[in-house]
């Protein structure tokens, strides 16, 4: 088991880098632990240590942005409690539904995403800011059920929907974007830790690990995105977005034959 941890410990760290940076760390990670442990290892056991793993590095991200970052704190606490509680509603109510025919409307939405955002060349490279702190509540909150029920329920892409929605909607800059969002991603996260370490679903000798080394490749990313600026998260923003419709799209495809 040495040996899968330690190839797991590797994907943890570049899934904490890429998160940190644009959202999508889930679309590295989650497939690793699939593929490396066991064929018998039971699903929720799977997410339940992906969560637990993700946590760790979305907490010292959110720091990091925290201390360098002029977060606007009343977006990021109007959307993460109620993503805290639609996460956990979204995670109880997962088995009831088959979560499948989401597939072809979430690639259009993500290919939506994409083709705006290059069309858009200035879509997030300014911070301009454009509601009033009523209307920021308001959305804020929206997105905070909308999306923690989505995260719950499914999950990949939640830190780049969350990125876009910032800045279509708030008119944010993408650094500041994904500061918020990391917030928001460590609510629906810790709800997700909790539900599953709750039914004895996690995996910690496993996720722990994974944790210590998604926490290194988030300090690097999250650093180099506060050096780098909005210009470099906006690129890698694209690039996490175009393998996720790759994923997406293979998946759809293959649940529709």
């Amino acid at each position: 088991m040495l040996e899968e941890t330690l190839i797991l410990c590797a994907f943890a760290g570049l899934a904490g880098f890429i998160d940190s940076i644009a959202g999508g760390g889930g679309l590295i990670q989650l497939p690793a632990l699939f593929i490396v442990l066991p064929p018998q290892t039971e699903v929720p056991a799977i997410l339940g240590t992906n969560k637990l793993s993700s946590i760790c590095g979305t907490s010292v991200a959110t720091a990091q942005y925290a201390q360098r970052i002029d977060i606007n704190w009343q977006v990021a606490l109007y959307a993460a409690i109620p993503a805290f509680i639609f996460s956990s509603i979204g995670a109880s109510v997962v088995s009831a539904f088959n979560k499948d025919i989401l597939r072809p409307i979430i690639l259009i939405l993500l290919i939506a995403v994409a083709l705006y955002t290059l069309i858009q060349k200035k879509f997030g490279t300014e911070h301009l800011p454009k509601l009033s702190r009523k209307k920021e509540k308001l959305y804020a909150t929206l997105i905070g059920i909308g999306i923690g029920f989505y995260d719950g329920f499914f999950g990949p892409g939640t830190g780049s929907f969350l990125i876009f929605l910032f800045i279509g909607v708030f008119g944010f800059d993408f650094l500041r974007a994904s500061a918020i969002s990391k917030v928001v991603n460590f609510s629906t996260n810790l709800a997700a830790v909790l539900y599953f370490g709750t039914n004895g679903n996690v995996m910690f000798l496993v996720g722990l690990p994974m944790g210590v080394c998604n926490i290194v490749g988030a300090l690097l990313g999250a650093r180099l995105a506060i050096l780098r600026g909005s210009t470099f998260i906006r690129t890698l923003f694209l690039l996490v977005i175009f393998a996720i419709i790759a994923k997406f799209g293979y998946d759809t495809l293959r649940f529709i034959i």
